[in-house]
């Protein structure tokens, strides 16, 4: 008969094998940390320069103004901080909205339910959020279409499941067989049940907002909403100069409740700004400036992001183009501006006009992602799935641009020079014709040398053709359908999850459907 301590011992490695081969089975959802960087942020532009585009800024600020349409309210609170009103038209002595932004933080937490995945916008952080906005959404099996509602909960499966994305985002798509007024409900559900990854708030109409933040109340505790940071917004401006009451209502709500904004021109350089990188950039930086200004003038303190999307415009077509040099030129001077207000700085993406997640997708959402990384992005919205001009969300570009987003990580962490890694006892081991394959230094560091794609095929031609000789595109369609697959819900109280459907259901009894 065993005694008690070999039974143990037996006990112990059965144990161990069985956790062994569980956790190479298992289902791991794993999320990496925000990334901070340890490279430089790429500079382009000398301090002249930057004077004199801030000058500029000053100029128009002052002598041309912005004009906030119908918003009587925004109008007497410029005037009551010394600003001259003409109509709707605002004009500010120089030195105003730079006094009123010194209020703004230059750094801040946005609180995940699952804390261990909030986030740090600001100084040397880079959070990576996916695409926001279209209508249409894409897949190899279904083609072009309208987004439904069930589209939306699949890419906020997908991000969730995402171990390089840091946020579940906001808009993913449109989701088209839900009413105008009453989709926000359902995405904002989606967001708070679906995946435990910090989120964003409605912004289409004020009272949208209001019911995000009421929303973030159940969910979080009205006590902890009061004191803390749990939504982002986007808040884009009408360029040139425009800032209109939809938006800025919106803005309103969440600068009220401590709640950020992301405060963004919208520039197609050529048609909303002057054809010139310094002239965008001029504009883009007074629009900024009015706009976080106004922000600090509803809540002095309260959270914002400083924000530039800015695409140039093919001159022939009239369309957008993306991942050329000078949107790279304008997102690397604009980071400077916002990195000498002191302001965190959102903008880049996985932007291209294609139709498809093709070669032409490839390049110019490479040249966007690593332009974000340069120049010093810390919000990245737009990160994965942009396709055709932000048309469409695609679910193929989406994993593969996801998969992508690791490799920033990489090349965030910079090069780390020890002694260790000049591995000089390796070459000593090795000698002259040699190979590293076997040594010590190798052995002991080869799991984590090297970044390795998830999706990417390496094999061989033989074994890539013995496979199917499946492309990128029917690489990622698979990924889909296995994430999807093995996608698990994070737990949430039952009380809490009740509570938001309860919410959800009252809000959209209260109200006919409107599909305007």
């Amino acid at each position: 008969m065993a005694d008690a301590a070999t039974v143990r011992r037996r006990s112990r490695g059965t144990g161990g094998g069985a956790a062994r081969r569980a956790e190479r089975t298992a289902v791991s959802v794993e999320t990496a940390r925000y990334i901070e960087r340890n490279i430089p942020d790429l500079e382009i532009l000398n301090d002249e320069a930057l004077s004199l585009i801030e000058n500029g800024a000053e100029t128009i600020l002052h002598e041309i103004g912005v004009n906030f349409v119908n918003n009587p309210a925004a109008l007497q609170r410029w005037r009551d901080a010394g600003a001259d009103v003409s109509g709707e038209r605002v004009r500010m002595p120089r030195g105003l909205a730079r006094q009123l932004m010194a209020t703004a933080p230059s750094r801040f937490t946005q609180a995940a339910r699952n804390r261990e995945r909030s986030v740090e916008i600001g100084g040397r952080s880079l959070v990576l959020a996916p695409v926001y906005g279209p209508p249409f959404v894409h897949d190899m099996n279904g083609g072009r279409r309208y987004a439904t509602i069930e589209d939306f909960r699949n890419f906020v499966r997908l991000g969730y499941m995402s171990k390089w994305l840091h946020h579940s985002g906001g808009t993913v798509c449109e989701p088209t067989d839900i009413p105008v007024n009453k989709r926000h409900l359902d995405m904002l559900l989606a967001h708070m049940t679906l995946s435990d990854k910090p989120f964003m708030g409605s912004v289409t109409e004020p009272s949208r907002a209001r019911d995000s933040v009421e929303m973030c109340e159940i969910l979080f505790g009205r006590d902890f909403v009061a004191e803390n940071t749990v939504m982002t917004s986007l808040i884009n401006i009408n360029s040139p100069l425009t800032f209109d009451d939809t938006m800025m209502g919106a803005l309103e709500v969440y600068a009220a409740a401590n709640q950020a904004c992301i405060v963004s021109p919208f520039i197609v350089g050529g048609a909303m700004a002057p054809v010139s990188v310094a002239g965008t950039l001029t504009q883009v930086l007074a629009e900024v400036m009015a706009g976080i200004a106004y922000s600090q003038l509803i809540r002095p303190g309260a959270p914002v992001i400083f924000g530039a999307f800015v695409t140039s415009i093919d001159m022939n077509s009239g369309a957008p183009t993306f991942g050329t040099p000078e949107a790279a030129q304008i997102t690397y001077g604009a980071g400077q501006l916002a990195r000498r207000l002191g302001l965190p700085y959102r903008s880049a993406g996985a932007f291209t006009g294609s139709k498809l997640p093709d070669a032409q997708a490839a390049y110019e959402t490479s040249n966007s992602l690593n332009m974000g990384l340069l120049s010093g992005v810390n919000f990245m919205l737009h990160a994965c799935g942009w396709l055709e001009g932000g048309l469409v969300s695609s679910f193929e570009k989406f994993v593969m641009d996801a998969d992508q987003l690791g490799a920033l990580h990489k090349l965030a962490q910079g090069v780390e020079v020890t002694e260790e890694s000049m591995a000089l006892d390796a070459v000593r081991e090795v000698g002259p014709g040699g190979h590293y394959l076997g040594c010590a230094h190798t052995q002991a560091h080869f799991k984590t040398a090297f970044w390795r794609s998830d999706l990417l095929d390496y094999k061989p031609f033989e074994a890539w053709a013995e496979d199917g000789m499946r492309d990128t595109l029917t690489l990622a369609n698979a990924r889909v359908r296995k994430l999807l697959e093995q996608y698990r819900q994070p737990e949430l109280d039952p009380a809490i999850h009740g509570a938001l459907n309860d919410y959800v259901a009252r809000k959209k009894d209260a109200a006919p459907d409107a599909f305007s």
